[in-house]
Parts: structure tokens; sequence; C-alpha cells
């Protein structure tokens, strides 16, 4: 059987970083507020003509070299992004230009926070399907560009950055102990969207916009999602949270996190926690904790890894994959 197996991975954050004292002195807020609340202490902004692609070709370029591949490799394009360049055309087809790959497919997916999930639950089914060989999957996200800096509950919350994996169709003899993704598992519910949305769009308002949250809600819907999504990814694989190596979930909150692994026994340690350095990135911040994790030798391989994320829409999903 193919599967679909990652053989790059690597992330890129902007080089400005805004600490929590810096908030303070823009919004009424502090440093011991955000800590308490989000477990954030600092995020990376974009500078000034600094795109979500400048951020996207970055992370993809070192993915490609820590998979041994060129652009002449590559033939499908996804860049998962609520912060594209322009309306149109895709974010990936930038990329794809500017990295000089010539062939194939390359477009955008957008379900927020958890767009990397989706994107790798697309490129996985493609890739089983023989449609293409070789994917190269972006998380990028330039949240800066549609914060109210006004609005301390939400401009605190949330950065720029981009992760980037390569991933090829392998054939192998299937089974959990195989490397790759093992199962994919996505969900929407478009009831929820006056819960975390952004009030502009080209044919609502002709404007971008600012993201608004009710930060409760989203808390309480986050942790029943995740915890729902992750048991369909064991009870697909006929696997236990025990043989779990490593969570890398989206990077939102850290009481989140928290509160998601205590639901399923699972030791904080296993968990992948960058939100502390990153805060949100959005569609970002899974292949971004992933680059973390296998970049500080954490990750081995032969590991399991239980990757999921929860987004506007409300979106979520989750994967599990074999190092």
């Amino acid at each position: 059987m193919i599967r679909s197996v990652i053989t790059g991975c690597a992330g890129h954050l902007p080089d400005r970083v805004l600490t929590n004292a810096d908030l303070a002195a823009m919004v009424d807020t502090s440093d011991e507020w955000i800590v308490a609340r989000t477990g954030i202490r600092q995020r990376h902004i974009a500078a000034e003509g600094e795109t979500t692609s400048d951020l996207a070709v970055q992370a993809a370029t070192k993915a490609m070299e820590a998979a041994g591949v060129g652009a002449d490799d590559i033939d499908l394009i996804v860049v998962a992004t609520a912060t594209p360049d322009n309306t149109f055309p895709a974010t990936a087809t930038t990329v794809q230009s500017r990295l000089g790959v010539r062939k194939g497919a390359a477009f955008d997916i957008q379900a927020v926070c958890s767009g990397f999930i989706y994107g790798l639950a697309t490129v996985d089914n493609f890739l089983k399907a023989g449609q293409f060989d070789r994917a190269l999957l972006i998380g990028a996200e330039t949240f800066s560009r549609i914060l109210d800096w006004e609005d301390r509950t939400t401009c605190v919350l949330f950065g720029d950055g981009a992760g980037a994996v390569v991933v090829e169709g392998q054939e192998t003899a299937g089974g959990n102990d195989a490397p790759g993704v093992l199962t994919t598992h996505i969900h929407a519910d478009g009831r929820h969207h006056d819960l975390l949305y952004v009030d502009g769009g080209p044919s609502k308002t002709q404007t971008v916009g600012h993201l608004r949250m009710s930060g409760k809600e989203v808390f309480k819907h986050a942790v029943t999602n995740l915890s729902a999504v992750i048991n369909e990814a064991l009870d697909a694989t006929g696997l236990q949270a025990d043989d779990i190596d490593w969570v890398v979930p989206h990077q939102a909150n850290k009481r989140i996190l928290d509160g998601t692994a205590r639901k399923f026994g699972l030791d904080p340690d296993k968990v992948v926690v960058t939100v502390d350095r990153h805060g949100n990135t959005s569609a970002a911040s899974v292949p971004l904790a992933l680059a973390h994790a296998i970049g500080d030798g954490r990750i081995k391989k032969g590991d399991l890894l239980l990757l999921e994320a929860m987004g506007g829409g409300f979106t979520w999903g989750s994967s599990l994959v074999r190092w």
C-alpha cells in the first residue's frame, strides 16, 4: 500500500519579538495577566512589507533541504493560511513560483487554526490515490495584520510564522508500525461562526477586518471537540492513548493543552508546547511545534505522534503519524 511519509520538516519565524512587557506598554494588560490565562510570554511579528508567502518560502526551503529534495521533485504545493498575500491568486502559487517549482498543482486551504490538519488530510488522500508523488504542505500566517491592537483580549494571543513539511507517497507494508500518516479526521460546525471570526472580507465589507473572539466559549468547545477527534483517531487505528509518544497540538492556549491532556490521562511532558514563545500562529502552529520538537531531538524515528487542532468555523481535526 502507499502511505504518506513526512520526509522533511522546518519552521521559520520573523525576526521581531514582541514580549508581554511590550504589549503592556500598548494596551491595558500585564505579563502576569497574559501568562496566567494563556501561558504566552512572547510572539514573533512580521516586519513591514514581510508577507505570508515570504515566511512560507523560508520554511519550505528549509523543509526541502531537510528532505533532500529540490524544486523538480515537488508536484503538489498546499498552503494552509487565513492571511493570504492577496484575495487571489492563491499564496501557494506565489510560493510555487518563488521556489522554482514548474509542475503539478498549487492551492490554498482555509480552515484557520485547523488548516494544517485539513491540509495533511488533503495531501494524504492525493498521495494515496497516486495523483501526486511528493507534496509540500505549508502552514503560514501573518495574523498581526488582522488584529485589533486596542483589543487586549485578542491582540495578546497571536503571532506570525510558518512551518512546512515535505510528504511523499511510499510503498509500505501498512500497519500501525510502518512510517507515515496512519489516519486523519477533520470536522466542521458552522453554527459557531460568531464565536471566532474576522469582521471583514471582500464580499461583505470590502475590507480585511479584525479578529473577534469569545474566548470562554471557544475554550469550552476546544476541549470537547479535540477530545472527541483524538478518540476518533485512536478508534480508527486500534491504538491507545498510552501508545502516543508525543502530542503535537495547535498552540492556542496552555490551558487548552493542559485540559486536553488531563482528559486523556496523558503525561504533560509528552505534549510539545511552544505557545509560550510563539503565541497562537494559527495554521502555522502545528508544523512549527513539530519542527521544534524534531530540532531538539525529542521526536525520534518510530515515535507515534498525535497532531490535533481546532479553529474558527468551527473546524477541528486530528492525525496519527508514525515518524
